[in-house]
């Protein structure tokens, strides 16, 4: 006999359609970059040689001298630190190579990534003070020393000067290698010796690798915040990250070991530096181009505090207070203020409508709350609308996050930024966190947040669906609570399959490819579906944030005059679910439902399955103000149901 199967009975949730909750900021959902993990030299800035500048603490790190066809030759590297302290060391190449060639090969990040058909860009400054020819031969190899690409010429200036040839690539290679061949005899001093694809993030020369930037545009980003994150604090007050020596000529931004460099015991990365071809002027820029509104962190004159702690004497805090309204200035100033014409000569007279700015990154004790006094009264005075982002260290709870609570809410701060490296559970059992903080008190920015699958900072985490599946549960409690939290960015960004320090990361590459994790999609499909007003989404007139394993929010979006709903199942079993919708408007016969889920808790993402666990789209009906809808194991749902008639 067959028996038939149980009907499991449908969930019932009601949601006030005309009952605003709470508003979300139109730039709750943002992104965070940080220099760690190779996001910026040898991941988004598209620069394709290490050590361009001989500026590393071996200056001829990542080059190999090499021999072709008889020739003969020496480098030599030039200290010129009394003349061009930012850009310290050239090198002199002498040549006898009338037959054959003498050169030298740069290994690339972990390689490069070379693109069949495409232009590559190749430029090095140079001078040729004595006589005779030296002609230069530019080549890419790949992997087994074939030539993909060749390009010629022949510098001539006895000053330096900057020389370009472009070429096309014959061949896709991702560990290609460059070498740098020259012809003739005498001496020739070299700079800055440079390889960028043309075609770059809106085809900028010197640009940023443009599938990296697409997949920042694709979430829309409310904003981006920069650069970062320990970058910002650096090991010491020397390895900080100051923004004026960011910005104009590429040859005059000073390189520096990234602090990352030898951080982690499990990662050494010792040829990590930072060349700031990605500074101030480039991250303003893209904040733009993706419509995300800016958000620095700069330096209080405090290294990172798990370091070496160092600190600036209060009474020579007055250059780094400085920097912070330099900084507002060079954002917002017209073409008449000194860091505004700087702007504008930089190519950009419109300002950047900058709002917001942090002081400090992950600070804490008396020490931070000193400096931070500082710090507030002097943008507040000549610059009252900035928004100022304070932290409250680099904990979720604790005795120092309570003390830093304590102060920034009697002080009346802006807003509190809260960081949480925690495990799934931690992020499903704290859906809930916000529901009973203070409507009137400061307002909340999760800063820096990911699930962690083993623990913080361990070199086993996953991208795993458990992680990113937790993480929209919380991030349902985010939205609930749009009224107190009003941004929210996960961390770290980006990070290189070959040259990570961190992991979990939102988004993974290679010298050629990149993915999103499942997390990626999550935060994607909260940004791209946040609507404009939080209403109320219940469950027996409780809100729906753990109970049988279920998250849930509504929001509704006046621009588009849609209805939004935001479902997670973690359970293990398929449920039957009925929204009903209370309110004065009729919606349409169908809705669009996005469904991001996997039978597998540990699945990933990854270069050879990219889109394993991504967006679904499909539409389903509606009866009436009644959606039905089965929710999957495992499963979160975007519902989108557009206004009609009223």
């Amino acid at each position: 006999m067959v028996t038939a199967r149980a009907q499991i009975t449908p969930m019932i949730f009601t949601i006030a359609a005309d009952k605003i909750k709470a508003h979300i900021e139109p730039n709750m959902y943002g992104i965070f970059f940080e220099d760690i993990n190779m996001a910026a030299d040898g991941g988004v800035y598209a620069e394709l040689v290490k050590n361009r500048s001989f500026e590393f603490n071996s200056p001829l790190a990542a080059w190999t001298e090499r021999l072709k066809g008889g020739g003969k030759g020496s480098i030599e590297v030039v200290d010129r630190t009394a003349e061009r302290p930012e850009n310290a060391h050239i090198i002199k190449v002498n040549v006898n190579a009338t037959t054959g060639y003498f050169g030298l090969s740069n290994e690339g990040f972990r390689g490069m990534g070379i693109k069949k058909d495409e232009r590559y860009s190749f430029s090095v400054n140079a001078r040729k003070p004595g006589t005779g020819p030296i002609t230069m031969l530019i080549e890419l190899h790949n992997a087994k020393g074939a030539v993909i690409g060749t390009g010629r010429l022949t510098p001539t200036a006895t000053q330096w000067k900057k020389y370009a040839v472009k070429f096309t690539a014959t061949a896709t290679e991702d560990k290609a290698s460059l070498y740098v061949w020259l012809k003739g005899t005498g001496a020739i001093d070299l700079d800055m010796i440079s390889l960028f694809p043309e075609h770059t993030w809106k085809n900028r020369p010197a640009g940023l690798r443009a599938d990296l930037v697409q997949k920042l545009a694709d979430m829309k980003p409310g904003f981006l915040r920069f650069p970062g994150g320990c970058i910002v604090e650096g090991r010491d007050l020397a390895n900080r990250y100051q923004w004026k020596k960011s910005i104009g000529d590429i040859d005059k931004r000073e390189t520096i070991i990234n602090r990352w460099n030898m951080e982690f015991k499990h990662r050494p990365t010792p040829d990590y530096y930072q060349t700031f071809g990605l500074g101030f002027m480039e991250y303003f820029m893209t904040a733009e181009d993706i419509g995300a509104s800016p958000l620095p962190i700069l330096n209080c004159g405090m290294a990172c505090q798990f370091n070496t702690g160092q600190l600036v004497p209060v009474d020579q805090l007055d250059p780094y207070v400085q920097d912070a309204l330099d900084l507002i200035e060079f954002a917002n100033g017209g073409p008449d203020t000194k860091w505004g014409k700087l702007r504008t000569d930089l190519g950009h007279p419109k300002p950047f409508n900058l709002k917001m700015m942090g002081v400090g990154n992950e600070q804490w004790g008396e020490q931070y709350i000193e400096r931070w006094k500082i710090f507030t009264k002097a943008i507040k005075d000549k610059y009252p609308y900035i928004k100022i982002i304070s932290s409250v260290g680099p904990f979720a709870a604790g005795e120092e996050f309570t003390r830093l609570d304590k102060f920034f809410r009697a002080q009346h701060a802006d807003i509190l930024d809260e960081h949480y490296y925690q495990s799934p559970k931690w992020f499903f059992d704290n859906a809930k966190r916000y529901d009973n903080y203070d409507r009137n008190g400061p307002k909340i920015f999760a800063g820096e947040y990911a699930a962690q699958s083993v623990g913080g900072g361990s070199p086993e985490n996953k991208n795993n669906w458990d992680c990113a599946l937790s993480e929209a549960a919380f991030m349902t409690g985010l939205e609930r609570n749009a009224d107190v939290v009003h941004m929210a960015s996960y961390a770290p960004l980006f990070a290189h399959v070959d040259a990570w320090q961190w992991r979990p990361d939102l988004i993974w590459f290679d010298n050629l490819r990149s993915y999103g994790s499942p997390s990626y999609y999550v935060q994607q499909l909260f940004s791209l579906n946040k609507g404009t007003d939080v209403v109320p989404l219940l469950q027996k007139g409780e809100m729906v944030s753990g109970k049988d394993g279920y998250y849930a929010t509504a929001s509704i979006d006046k621009g588009t005059n849609e209805l939004i709903i935001k479902f997670v199942n973690s359970g293990a079993t398929a449920q039957p679910v009925k929204f009903n919708i209370e309110g004065g408007k009729s919606y349409g016969k169908t809705a669009t439902v996005i469904t991001l889920r996997s039978a597998d808790k540990a699945a990933e993402n990854s270069l050879a399955a990219p889109t394993a666990i991504s967006p679904v789209k499909s539409l389903i009906n509606v009866d009436g103000k009644a959606v039905n809808v089965t929710v999957e194991p495992l499963t979160f749902k975007v519902i989108r149901l557009k206004a009609v008639g009223m």
